[in-house]
């Protein structure tokens, strides 16, 4: 029985991650803001920030053939790793 509800966390907390990366205050593009780059499409531009509980928080964004920024991904790690 434990096995079968630890099957059914891990399987729920899977489908919660599955979809794209969500803005956090301090992205990019946050709150619906629309950002123009002025980078030609396709160019990878990294974002870093001070999150929530002293975390640092990584961003990738792609420039799209509109000129505006896609989140394609996101990832937390510690600020004292950061140089």
């Amino acid at each position: 029985m434990k096995h079968a509800l630890l099957a059914v966390l891990f399987a729920l907390s899977a489908c919660a991650r599955a979809g794209d990366p969500q803005p956090l205050p301090g992205s990019l593009t946050y709150g619906g803001k629309v950002l123009r780059s002025p980078y030609r499409p396709g160019t990878v531009v990294k974002n870093t920030f001070l999150g929530d509980f002293g975390y640092r928080v990584f961003e990738t964004y792609v420039v799209q053939p509109e000129r505006t920024l896609k989140l394609t991904s996101q990832s937390t790690g510690p600020d004292f790793l950061w140089q």
